[in-house]
């Protein structure tokens, strides 16, 4: 998370609803942005939600992705 904080992509694995699923993070959305167009990620899905920075506990900006499906790289 610290990563996606400082700019940096993280891509956090869970699951909802007994599916596997990912949320790709960051602060900072044009490269957010940029990864998705190289790799077919709609825009129009790029979700925001201020994030608690556990450094310093001050909410920040942050945009995700909900990865499922095809979207979803393998883990690994």
């Amino acid at each position: 998370m610290v990563h996606a904080m400082e700019g940096g992509l993280w891509l956090h694995r869970h699951r909802w609803r007994g599916h596997p699923m990912a949320h790709l993070v960051s602060t900072d959305r044009e490269r957010l942005l940029s990864y998705g167009r190289a790799v077919g990620l709609p825009e129009r899905r790029l979700q925001f939600k201020p994030l608690r920075d556990p450094r310093t506990g001050e909410r920040r900006d942050a945009w995700h992705w909900d990865l499922v499906g095809d979207f979803l790289p393998p883990a690994g």
